[in-house]
């Protein structure tokens, strides 16, 4: 099966590793991965700040980089429900709105192209520890992301899966957000962290960069004994 990885500007950036597990893991499950290297941001901060006609630039970019792909999958629940916005975005172009379907209807969340289309819920990773995950708002909200994870999760050798209080609640990160409402994103994310205190957690496990990098921040600043994973890195994790 032939897959094209969107790796998103936060893995990019900031979290090669989840990339670089993300490609380990679907290799090993049977399936070719490939890297279309014209691909580029999905356009949500600009259109989330209100920019839509500049950030249709980099949709459209999208829309050419994967125009040949069979599946595309990445390891972000925000920015594949951003890519399932493309064909509300584009209604009624007469060039995009066609591509704009196409795209959307072959993006896959990594763990639902796992679950739903791979039909793998045991990876064979093996992690020792006590670990909580953390539920992304978009991922779960918008993309409707809910059970894969947890279902993953579940089959991870040595892993204590325990639940998370309050896990609906948002991490406080909601891109812009956490930068134009610092105090309030502040309470918020100590708010989690009081949480994933709360269940004494070796590991807080999420899907979405964002929000990792928002609260794994936040805890590094604390000084907390909490370990912040992707879940492409525990499920890539056989020690």
């Amino acid at each position: 099966m032939k897959v094209s990885l969107f790796v998103t500007c936060l893995i990019d950036l900031f979290y090669t590793n989840a990339g670089k597990a993300t490609v380990e893991l679907l290799e090993r499950l049977g399936c070719e991965v490939d890297f279309p290297e014209a691909q580029t941001c999905c356009g949500q901060p600009a259109y989330n700040s209100g920019y839509v006609k500049e950030s249709k630039e980099a949709m459209k970019q999208m829309m050419r980089a994967f125009a040949h792909a069979d599946y595309v999958v990445t390891p972000s629940g925000s920015c594949a429900a951003m890519l399932k916005e493309y064909p509300h975005i584009f209604h009624g172009d007469p060039e995009w709105e066609a591509e704009a379907k196409r795209l959307a209807a072959k993006t896959y969340e990594l763990t639902q192209f796992l679950v739903d289309v791979l039909k793998v819920e045991d990876v064979g990773a093996s992690l020792h520890g006590r670990a909580t995950y953390h539920t992304s708002c978009h991922m779960t909200r918008l993309l409707g992301v809910k059970d894969a994870p947890l279902r993953l999760l579940e089959h991870v050798k040595g892993l204590e899966l325990v639940p998370l209080p309050n896990a609906h609640q948002c991490c406080g990160f909601g891109g812009t957000f956490s930068v134009k409402m610092g105090p309030i994103s502040e309470q918020m994310v100590d708010e989690k962290i009081g949480h994933i205190e709360e269940v004494e957690a070796d590991y807080l496990i999420g899907a979405d960069c964002g929000c990792l990098m928002n609260i794994g921040g936040r805890i590094g600043r604390l000084g907390k004994p909490i370990r912040v994973m992707h879940i492409a890195e525990v499920l890539n994790h056989q020690k």
